[in-house]
């Protein structure tokens, strides 16, 4: 029997969040190693000097980036059509997710992390991260509930940890917010069993502890 896949990753990390959606939702078993960033392991540096999560290891191969990690496990098996928007083509759905991973992003981390980014105004971050939103409110209204039509698709999966990172950095302000469906839809994903296989807690992986499986029965 072949060997397992190897996912390093960190349960909160909205990269290591999406690429651990799409292995569950495509049925791709893997070993996970669940990774403590102030301690990263040997193992994963030796694997990815990036040292950065999620990586995915496979025979004579490694998967760096969270968004490649998606497509891999995708194209392997995608029962749910991710890789197939109602709306629009892949190339609009990777336009979108690279705002959201630019200039979202960019303005997310300047909301959470003030202290990691001296001169950056959290007001100013604040309402650019709202604007964009806004123009996903517009698409949810547009599209009939998700971002590229009525069912979900790799944008919405890809997206949705972020905005969730985003949502609670101030809990009163995201409820109090005008944007009502984008609201709904990710409450809606916070919901779902999915969400909720991928948030499995996992212990943290040290060299010689039984492996992990993911994702979990």
């Amino acid at each position: 029997m072949d060997a397992l896949p190897v996912l390093y990753s960190f349960r909160r990390c909205p990269y290591a969040m999406r690429a651990r959606l799409a292995l569950a939702a495509s049925g791709q078993a893997c070993e996970l190693r669940e990774v403590a960033l102030r301690d990263k392991p040997a193992a994963l540096l030796a694997a990815s000097p990036k040292a950065t999560v999620p990586v995915l290891v496979l025979p004579g191969r490694v998967i760096e980036q969270s968004l490649d990690i998606m497509r891999w496990a995708l194209q392997r098996h995608d029962p749910y059509g991710w890789l197939a928007p109602a709306h629009g083509s892949m190339e609009e759905v990777m336009e979108l997710i690279a705002q959201c991973d630019g200039p979202f992003k960019h303005a997310l981390d300047r909301c959470k992390y003030p202290q990691r980014h001296p001169g950056a105004d959290p007001d100013v971050e604040r309402a650019s991260a709202n604007a964009w939103l806004s123009e996903l409110e517009q698409r949810l209204a547009l599209h009939g509930g998700c971002l590229s039509g009525p069912r979900a698709c790799l944008a919405d999966m890809a997206i949705a940890p972020f905005v969730r990172q985003f949502a609670g950095i101030d809990p009163a302000k995201w409820e109090a917010s005008a944007l009502p469906l984008l609201r709904g839809w990710l409450a809606r994903w916070q919901g779902s069993l999915l969400f909720e296989r991928v948030m499995h807690k996992y212990e943290v992986w040290r060299p010689g502890a039984v492996p992990a499986l993911f994702p979990p029965d």
